[in-house]
């Protein structure tokens, strides 16, 4: 028995991928440490040892070839089933489990239909989405009634294979994919030329000129040369056609399959007998132009998933922690995975935050924009919060840590946009559907189309019946709208709006009406303390009373008394009362915080005009009035210009006073203001609007806007706003750029138009297709030629969405 592998300390111990400068995941085993490359890694082969198989170890004679063989390993012992091995990519809901997984071995849209059926029919599985340009699948299921393992064994029982997902393994998996790609269309290129060189002098031999022996002798030359063509060139289709049938179903590999296979074994027929017509050079071409088309298409896939992919690599690898701040200033350079709260960490001009924290020592400029959209960087200071991902420009930050992994804003955001990615509007169902009974049909027409050339013309039924079984294409039917969807996404989250359902861009396109919030949408939102009326006591103990009341909000103007406030005081058994203040007690006694109604009822506050009044008052009465300034966002006129431009309706619904909203929509020019409204006065006008017919699109950032987001049609939150807002929301505003609204509006108009010339392509090249290839007027290479070029076409068409400013 051959010797098991001297361990390499430059290699992972337990699936021999190189280990990154700086991680320290020690494996103990035999008395000795070994090196592995992540946490992952690190908790498999410490629970293999433990769990008493560590003869895995000890018997192996050679390091697995990729990491995926080690994860072949793992599915025989069922360690993703594990809490420790889940924890990096699995998100736990109770007993609801939710994961990202990377499947390989998808090649059309039927593959992403099979892979969702199939894994939907599961037992326990609740959700199951794939991503067509990411080949991502968003897994959710009850951890009661099915384990992780299954689903992986499930998937790889219909012949693909699933893994935890890893920006890295992803990339390794893409490149394989890719180089496989281009050996096959190598291989299919040399032999169609070659192929070409034998049969161009047949066809233009004049009869009798080319003896019988070298008319043979350009048979057999072709036929070796178009072997290879057949058995490794389009190995995938014969491989894609096999596990369909299978399964009992007919995907898109089994025409192709069908229409090489046949071609290739009446020209061997032929060729053996020497009696009858060959057809190596259309079999080659045939191949090579279809693998050229998918391998297009798959580079066209891989720029239209940029965007998604791009915030995945944001986070470094690596970081610098310092384990004695502030005692000492020494650095210990770890893997960004072993960062815990409350670490402090030193990032360095030109490096990316490794998680979100709070600056300690340092100011600096940061780069936002891959996550916000907003080109200007954010200057930073002590206290201020920094986003992981995001880019350090100037000096050196000392960072502590508060979130870490799928707590971090970047995690948040993948996630909510791979959701929006996997969830499929109306239309990609119709489509997929259609596609589902395409191919039958299509092998229906082909049978058809033989039997009525045997009986017209049977030397030429057999070459048509093959031009009828690939000229047709339902992937271009299938990638119409998500590869739209896809690009179009992508380039919204470029922009700083993140999309978190999947319908919001197509009922976005369709919007006849937008609503907004005015304090912190239309307005900055930072409100600043400009009067100050004590009827009594001293502004001071004022100003301390009123923190205290507002010391949990984030409402701007909270943040407008608390920063006021000389001191504060501590305030307990705090009451929120939506869209009019909070009651609490402050030493024993209680105050009440909030709009003149409620307050003070039938009180005018003697207070400036255009001022937003905040009472305090006692049991006895109002203890001092608080004029709160605020002012427009830079770029709010040029929103409403450009919204009235594209003719939607605009409409201004506030809780702040009615002149104050008056004031502010004649200044904008927005005919329907209405002030002084509760949440629920904000969601009956929403809900009396769409009685009308309307499409609303509703905005808004605080905690009163939950009720009215979440019944709008579309919601956007504003991403500085409150958690409950962006939860309620379809779209969050990354930034403060508020006139990303009118693009997105814009871009989901194009998209809806690019969706619509693709399923209009994909139905009239069909229409076309299929019957010019049955009255014989499209040779075999033709047919592929036209087959790829239509799924090409789509992709490429659906590109434009990611190039347009």
């Amino acid at each position: 028995m051959s010797a098991p592998p001297t361990p390499d300390p430059q290699r992972c111990f337990h699936c021999g991928e190189p280990v990154p400068r700086g991680a320290d995941y020690p494996i103990r085993f035999d008395g000795h440490v070994h090196p592995a490359c992540c946490r992952g890694c690190q908790a498999v082969a410490q629970t293999i040892i433990d769990s008493g198989n560590a003869d895995y170890y000890r018997l192996r004679t050679e390091l697995p070839k990729t990491p995926e063989a080690a994860l072949e390993e793992l599915n025989k012992l069922q360690l993703y089933d594990l809490p420790e091995v889940q924890a990096s990519f699995v998100r736990n809901e109770g007993e609801i489990r939710e994961a990202s997984l990377i499947l390989e071995g998808i090649v059309c849209a039927a593959c992403i239909w099979l892979n969702e059926r199939h894994l939907q029919q599961l037992p326990g599985v609740i959700a199951a989405d794939i991503n067509f340009s990411t080949h991502r699948a968003r897994v959710r299921w009850d951890d009661t009634r099915i384990k992780l393992s299954d689903i992986l064994r499930a998937v790889q029982a219909i012949g693909y294979r699933a893994y935890p997902f890893d920006a890295s393994r992803q990339e390794d998996l893409f490149r394989r994919e890719r180089n496989a790609a281009i050996r096959r269309l190598a291989i299919a290129g040399l032999g169609m030329m070659q192929v070409m060189m034998y049969a161009v002098p047949v066809y233009l031999a004049e009869a009798g000129t080319m003896t019988h022996d070298i008319e043979m002798l350009m048979r057999w030359a072709s036929l070796i040369l178009t072997t290879p063509v057949v058995f490794y060139s389009s190995a995938p289709f014969f491989l894609g056609a096999w596990r369909d049938l299978q399964l009992g179903r007919v995907g898109m590999d089994v025409p192709v399959a069908l229409g090489v296979g046949l071609a290739y074994a009446a020209s061997v027929w032929a060729t053996w007998t020497q009696q009858g017509e060959v057809y190596f050079d259309s079999v080659t071409m045939f191949v090579f132009f279809l693998l050229t088309g998918r391998f297009l298409e798959m580079n066209a896939r891989r720029r239209s998933a940029e965007a998604a992919e791009s915030l995945v690599k944001l986070i470094p690898a690596a970081a610098v922690r310092l384990p004695g701040y502030p005692q000492e200033r020494s650095e210990e350079a770890i893997g960004a995975v072993k960062l815990s709260p409350g670490d402090y960490v030193l990032v360095a001009p030109g490096e990316a935050f490794p998680a979100d924290g709070v600056v300690v020592e340092g100011t600096s400029s940061v780069d936002e924009s891959l996550l916000t959209g907003e080109s200007r960087p954010v200057e930073k200071g002590p206290g201020d919060t920094v986003v992981g991902g995001s880019l350090n420009l100037a000096s050196p930050l000392v960072v502590r840590v508060e979130r870490i992994g799928a707590d971090t804003v970047l995690s948040g955001i993948v996630r909510l946009l791979d959701r929006a990615l996997a969830e499929k509007p109306r239309l990609a169902e119709l489509a997929d559907r259609v596609a589902a009974w395409f191919v039958l049909g299509l092998l229906v027409a082909a049978a058809a189309t033989a039997a009525v050339w045997y009986e017209i013309d049977p030397d030429r039924a057999f070459w048509i019946t093959v031009s009828v079984l690939v000229v047709s294409c339902p992937c271009a039917l299938s990638l119409a709208t998500p590869a739209a969807l896809t690009a179009a996404l992508g380039r919204l989250t470029r922009m700083g709006l993140l999309a978190t359902r999947g319908h919001a861009l197509e009922t976005l396109a369709r919007a006849t009406d937008v609503v907004f919030d005015k304090t912190g949408t239309l307005t900055t939102g930072a409100f600043k303390l400009v009067e100050t009326l004590v009827l009594r006591g001293d502004q001071d103990q004022a100003l301390a009373l009123a923190a205290a009341l507002e010391q949990g909000s984030t409402h701007p103007v909270a943040l407008a008394l608390r920063t006021a406030a000389p001191s504060a005081l501590q305030a307990t058994d705090l009451q929120y009362v939506p869209g009019q203040g909070v009651v609490g007690t402050v030493n024993g006694r209680r105050y009440r915080l909030g709009a003149p109604p409620f307050v003070a009822a039938g009180e005018r506050p003697p207070l400036s005009a255009g001022l937003t009044p905040v009472g305090l008052a006692d049991e006895v009465g109002v203890i001092a009035w608080f004029g709160l300034g605020d002012e427009l966002r830079p770029q709010v006129q040029t929103l409403i210009t450009r919204l009235r431009a594209l003719g939607l309706r605009l409409h201004l619904y506030s809780g702040d006073r009615p002149e104050n909203v008056a004031a502010l929509a004649q200044a904008l020019g927005i005919d329907d203001a209405r002030g002084g409204m509760l949440p629920q006065d904000k969601l009956a006008a929403v809900k009396a609007l769409q009685q009308q017919g309307c499409i609303v699109v509703m905005t808004g950032d605080g905690i009163n806007d939950a009720p009215v987001l979440a019944q709008a049609q579309v919601s956007v939150a504003i991403d500085q706003g409150a958690e409950a807002a962006q939860a309620a929301a379809d779209m969050v505003l990354m930034s403060s750029e508020l006139l990303r609204l009118a693009d997105g509006i814009e871009l989901a108009r194009r998209t809806q138009v690019i969706i619509r010339q693709n399923l209009s392509w994909s139905v009239l090249y069909n229409v076309l297709a299929l019957p010019a290839a049955a009255l014989g007027h499209v040779t075999p290479w033709l047919a592929g030629i036209g087959m790829s070029m239509s799924s090409l076409l789509v992709v490429l068409n659906a590109l434009r969405l990611a190039r347009s400013s």
